[in-house]
């Protein structure tokens, strides 16, 4: 996920956050603050290519759409948790239901193990069905639930907390 390709991203992120049901963010971070909540590698985006060359297309950023990305943020800053990272994964409005979040969900799993991840976390608001769906056809397993977490507005969520455990690393 290069830089230049923020501001489609921030508007996909932004599309989640309408939802209501993507994330307990209310306000879009700016590039410096997202990444620096991220891991610097396992960024991905899915993109539309318009049928050019993609090697053409690659130093012409502004030929692409973006129409999902991925990313992991770390659960912790101590070494014991070194492998453990938390997902989010975000598919345009307009890209939903065509197999793009599984296409970036499945690229994920192997990016973060080619860089020694060995669980992946996923908290999950009850009532986004397609991402618990999503998750669960890739492997995760529910964990438990986290029964009224935090607040969205003045409403108490719960989030199902669902984790991958690789069959490769940390063995």
């Amino acid at each position: 996920m290069p830089p230049e390709l923020w501001p489609e991203v921030r508007e996909i992120y932004r599309e989640g956050i309408a939802t209501g049901n993507a994330t307990f963010e209310t306000e879009l971070p700016d590039w410096e603050r997202w990444d620096n909540g991220h891991l610097k590698h396992c960024r991905l985006v899915a993109l539309e290519t318009m049928g050019e060359d993609i090697g053409e297309l690659l130093t012409a950023l502004n030929k692409l759409r973006v129409l999902g990305w991925a990313a992991l943020s770390p659960v912790s800053t101590r070494h014991v948790y070194r492998g453990v990272a938390e997902v989010s994964v975000y598919v345009a409005a307009s890209a939903r239901g065509c197999g793009v979040g599984k296409a970036l969900l499945e690229a994920l799993v192997e990016a973060s193990e080619a860089h020694g991840i060995w669980t992946l976390q996923a908290s999950i608001f009850r009532e986004n069905r397609p991402s618990l769906a999503l998750h669960q056809s890739c492997g995760f397993r529910k964990v438990g639930v986290r029964r009224k977490i935090a607040k969205l507005g003045n409403h108490w969520r719960d989030v199902l907390l669902l984790e991958r455990r690789s069959a490769k690393v940390g063995l």
